[in-house]
């Protein structure tokens, strides 16, 4: 019994590191599996990023990293599907962990990122009612991501979008927004949008999409040369997805029209 009993704090202590050592494991497998994950996000390859993320989430469903990426992936790889059901399934995905990393840290610019994005992507399959209320929310989540850090491009970019969306109401929409929700979420103004997208490739010039979107408001705005220089530039990108090849043909087009009118 004396030798139990003074074997037991060996025993005790042999357990606590043997607990501690399975502990460290779970973490640095985590840290080790993130690291692939991000690779193959700077890779290009959603799909299998989006795989290792969600493998993450089933070990440790509050890992914040996980949850903000995996977001973006769904949001990301949802939007090449012109198949409803499938793109409606990542969408949903895309939500479910937008909130849950929200819920973790309603203060970071990342869940608020995620949750304006997510909606975004929602409101483009959604009926006139909820569009306009997926697109009234988003407002409030981009502005606390820029809140949060005023040098994320992908929040400055959506800003863009958002302002061009809100100028461009139709007559219809108007008024439903202003029966649903009291009008629009403030003043916006095409001016506001390129100068919110000029924001985005500011700290991110690389990424084709800010010039594209950017080439379709001035050209809305009749600034034929600013349409015409930011078409020029998107054009000497170097390209490695097969969205970015199609932004860069539309680029293309855009350009020559430009030149032709």
């Amino acid at each position: 019994m004396r030798r139990l009993l003074k074997a037991f704090p060996v025993i005790f202590f042999l357990f606590c590191s043997a607990f501690a050592t399975m502990a460290d494991d779970g973490a640095s497998g985590n840290d080790k599996l993130l690291q692939q994950a991000e690779q193959l996000l700077v890779n290009y390859k959603d799909s299998e990023a989006l795989v290792v993320f969600e493998k993450i989430l089933e070990e440790s469903e509050d890992n914040y990293v996980a949850l903000c990426k995996a977001s973006y992936l769904h949001c990301r790889i949802g939007d090449r599907y012109t198949d409803e059901t499938k793109k409606l399934q990542h969408i949903s995905k895309a939500r479910e962990y937008a909130n849950r990393a929200y819920a973790l840290n309603p203060s970071d610019s990342e869940s608020n990122y995620v949750m304006a994005l997510s909606l975004g992507s929602q409101a483009l399959v959604s009926g006139p009612k909820e569009r306009l209320s997926s697109i009234n929310q988003m407002k409030t989540f981009v502005d606390a991501a820029l809140a949060a850090n005023v040098e994320h491009a992908g929040a400055w970019h959506i800003l863009g979008r958002w302002y061009f969306k809100m100028a461009n109401l139709n007559f219809a929409e108007k008024m439903a927004s202003k029966f649903l929700f009291g009008g629009v979420c403030g003043v916006a103004s095409n001016k506001d949008a390129a100068d919110a997208i000029e924001r985005a490739i500011t700290y991110n010039p690389k990424n084709i999409r800010y010039y594209y979107d950017l080439a379709l408001i001035y050209s809305e705005m009749k600034e034929k040369e600013a349409c015409m220089n930011t078409l020029t530039k998107a054009l000497t990108l170097t390209l490695y997805t097969k969205e970015e090849l199609e932004l860069s043909r539309r680029c293309k087009i855009m350009l020559q029209e430009k030149k032709n009118t």
